[in-house]
């Protein structure tokens, strides 16, 4: 019983901990600031157990992924809607996406670490706290899978063929 009552009394004082920090504006929201290392594994955690918490509820993704006329496209998609905070190959970052925190991850690099599924999730909603917008406000589902494909090809597009592709 002292055990519990002492666990009660350890998330009281935490709660109210949490609240005085809020209360007071102790912890700087500023961009240009980074994040302490706990909020930012704190983030990203939660996002990764999110995204793959709800990537099953998006459909099969279509077989042509690999389909150059899709990846195609999605690279034209991507050109105007990602590239100016995630760059792209050749291009580099823009000032809006230098000013994100935390930075838009470079997605040639990163990309092959998400199932098309996930990628297509995250494309769809969104991620909060990131800067990361809900394409699916604005994009059909057809248009967010040649996005996915573009991402699954990415890692081995050349900044030549890059540039041959959105010309």
């Amino acid at each position: 019983m002292k055990f519990l009552a002492g666990v009660i009394s350890a998330a009281g004082l935490g709660v109210a901990a949490v609240v005085a920090i809020v209360a007071s504006g102790a912890y700087d929201v500023a961009a240009s600031v980074p994040h302490l290392p706990t909020t930012d594994w704190l983030l990203q955690t939660t996002m990764e157990r999110s995204v793959a918490a709800r990537a099953d509820t998006v459909g099969a993704p279509p077989e042509d992924l690999s389909d150059p006329a899709r990846i195609r496209r999605g690279a034209s998609h991507f050109s105007v809607l990602c590239s100016t905070c995630h760059g792209a190959p050749g291009v580099e970052v823009s000032d809006i996406g230098k000013g994100l925190d935390p930075p838009a991850p470079s997605l040639g690099e990163v990309a092959r670490e998400w199932s098309p599924r996930e990628l297509f999730w995250i494309v769809d909603h969104g991620v909060k706290f990131t800067g990361m917008p809900a394409f699916g406000a604005t994009q059909s589902a057809s248009e967010i899978w040649d996005i996915v494909a573009f991402l699954r090809a990415l890692p081995g597009i050349s900044p030549e063929d890059y540039q041959r592709t959105t010309a």
